[in-house]
């Protein structure tokens, strides 16, 4: 090929032999290796450029760590260079679109963004303005009433199945998105059963590409994807966040149907009670369980899910996370399980703010499904609602099954725990201090 042509001429129409004599020639020439850094064209796999024909919804359904970001991050960036305007940039909330979509995150749109074309950011006015007088508006998807009445060209949507309120979000981007001669919306996420996410496979106006993990293999660390296949491989948590598919009722799982969670918005008004359950992992070291902090209120004889807060955290992060929810929620206790770091959860948030109510003394005498089953009654006695929808805590309670052990199933589901401890003490004695009770469900 000639060494006269620009790589940003054509880039769509070259053979793989000419994109390989493109790069051989940036090896020689600094400039224009600066040049194809920016050109995604070249760098992309087939499944994370737009599909062909006339779609009005491009839904990257993928496991986790297979580049959906990226190919949002570039979608965002190609759209704003054609000059489509405005372009509403939709995450989880707003810090995740601050910190996966904008600027944070190695694949954000300001990282990725080639020089001269880099927009500038107005945190405070929650928008992206670039040279050529586009823009992207941020919003988040636990304040969805904020989508009700700007009107957009293009939108991006990450984390849609993990939103607080995934259908109220899309219900008003839809409704809003009517500039421009040819509206799209593109949406990257791990999938959930929910009716958002079966309702797009089902569109015809949408184009669904399901992306495994593992389709990015080249770009991760071959120790974290050995990892993941060591742990997760053949396991119903695997093929959803893996694999990327939609994974319905499980059988013999403790929750046995995804009806029994009813979603409730927010707000509820007054609680009696107020605890923030906690069960801490064994480690802290790299790799170790989330810390399960999970915030729960009782108003009569229901039960509320008020906020999960879990992650992989360290000690010291993990106790001003649930001393921070303790003070926000003004909270009644915290409660951890005795005999697996009840104690130490007590001594750990002690140094940092010994005003917290603390109860160490529930004691697991029974199984994780045994010490559950109450609480799944009153599920199924239509007694227990979530406040928005908390995605991974959800998997977890119907995916675990019933008299499974953490070796068994391959993960330790640490959020379905720290409720349960907090569900147990506010519903079945809400002064209770000792040991869990299980109630025969047959």
């Amino acid at each position: 090929m000639s060494t006269a042509l620009s790589p940003l001429c054509g880039i769509d129409y070259l053979t793989d032999e000419e994109k390989q004599e493109l790069l051989r020639q940036a090896e020689r020439e600094p400039r224009l290796a600066e040049e194809l850094d920016y050109l995604w064209p070249l760098w992309a796999r087939d499944d994370q450029l737009p599909p062909p024909g006339d779609w009005h919804v491009w839904q990257m359904r993928s496991g986790r760590g297979a580049g959906k970001t990226r190919a949002g991050v570039e979608q965002v960036i190609e759209w704003a260079k054609d000059g489509h305007s405005p372009i509403a940039l939709v995450g989880q909330t707003k810090a995740d679109v601050r910190d996966t979509m904008v600027e944070v995150g190695d694949s954000s749109i300001i990282k990725r963004s080639p020089p001269g074309f880099v927009p500038h950011y107005e945190p405070s006015k929650r928008r992206l303005t670039w040279s050529n007088g586009s823009i992207a508006i941020i919003y988040s998807g636990d304040e969805p009433g904020q989508l009700r009445g700007p009107q957009h060209a293009k939108a991006w949507v990450d984390e849609l199945a993990k939103m607080m309120y995934p259908e109220e979000t899309i219900d008003n981007l839809e409704f809003g998105l009517r500039a421009g001669d040819n509206p799209q919306w593109i949406s990257t996420t791990t999938p959930r059963p929910i009716k958002v996410i079966k309702d797009l496979v089902a569109d015809p106006d949408c184009v669904d590409v399901v992306v495994s993990t593992f389709a990015n293999a080249a770009n991760l660390p071959a120790k974290f994807l050995a990892r993941l296949r060591a742990k997760y491989e053949g396991t119903t948590l695997g093929r959803q966040e893996l694999y990327g598919e939609i994974i319905g009722e499980v059988p013999g799982a403790l929750w046995p149907k995804r009806s029994l969670i009813q979603h409730v918005k927010g707000p509820v008004g007054e609680m009696d009670r107020i605890l923030v359950g906690v069960d801490p992992p064994a480690s802290s070291k790299p790799g170790s369980d989330e810390c399960g902090i999970v915030v729960c209120g009782r108003r009569g004889e229901h039960f509320f899910v008020l906020e999960d807060l879990s992650d992989v955290m360290s000690p010291d992060q993990w106790a001003r996370t649930a001393i921070a929810a303790y003070h926000r929620w003004g909270a009644n206790e915290i409660v951890a399980e005795r005999n697996n770091g009840g104690e130490m959860v007590e001594d750990v948030i002690r140094q940092r703010d010994k005003t917290v109510g603390i109860d160490p003394d529930v004691w697991a005498s029974v199984g994780k499904s045994r010490r559950a089953e109450p609480i799944v009654a009153i599920y199924e006695q239509g007694r227990a609602h979530h406040v928005g929808s908390w995605a991974v805590l959800e998997d977890q309670m119907c995916t675990w099954l019933k008299g499974a052990t953490v070796k068994e199933m391959g993960w330790s589901p640490d959020r379905m725990d720290a409720m349960v401890w907090a569900a147990t003490k506010l519903m079945l004695d809400p002064e209770m201090s000792g040991e869990i009770y299980s109630v025969d469900l047959e």
